[in-house]
């Protein structure tokens, strides 16, 4: 399946959203600005981008593995959902899970964002649901293994 992503600048130092390699999944977003995250803190850090997605679609913002890996700093609410009609800017809550104080830079890739179709649910009211194998069975009900 092909879409198409619009995307508006509205900050000078913006950048469109990049896929690194061509099978990639997710497409980088980046920081305009500079801030510093303290251990244990979370901060709001803005793109300078607006998207217009494609009809039946959302975007996820996930966290990027090598600054979960190298500096424990990941995105708070991953994934966090952006709505096909939401018009605002894209901005990206990120955490301080590390020892140390994380800087965000300009132009730094701080998360990614995956564009995934949203299947048109309608919910139906029911008083009995159909059996199933699992049931209830939950939170390491298949085992530890």
């Amino acid at each position: 399946m092909h879409y198409t992503l619009k995307v508006k600048l509205v900050h000078k130092d913006a950048k469109l959203p990049f896929r690194a390699n061509p099978g990639d999944a997710g497409l980088d977003l980046y920081s305009v600005e500079e801030k510093v995250i303290k251990p244990g803190e979370a901060a709001l850090v803005r793109t300078g981008i607006i998207l217009e997605l494609p009809e039946g679609t959302e975007a996820q913002v996930r966290p990027r593995s090598g600054l979960a890996l190298k500096h424990a700093v990941t995105v708070l609410n991953s994934p966090g959902t952006i709505d096909e009609g939401y018009r605002g800017e894209i901005q990206v809550i990120l955490i301080n899970h590390g020892k140390e104080e994380f800087r965000v830079e300009k132009q730094m890739r701080i998360a990614q964002i995956i564009v995934a179709p949203v299947p048109k649910v309608e919910v139906m009211e029911i008083t009995e649901l159909t059996e199933s194998d699992r049931g209830r069975g939950g939170f390491g009900s298949s085992g530890i293994n």
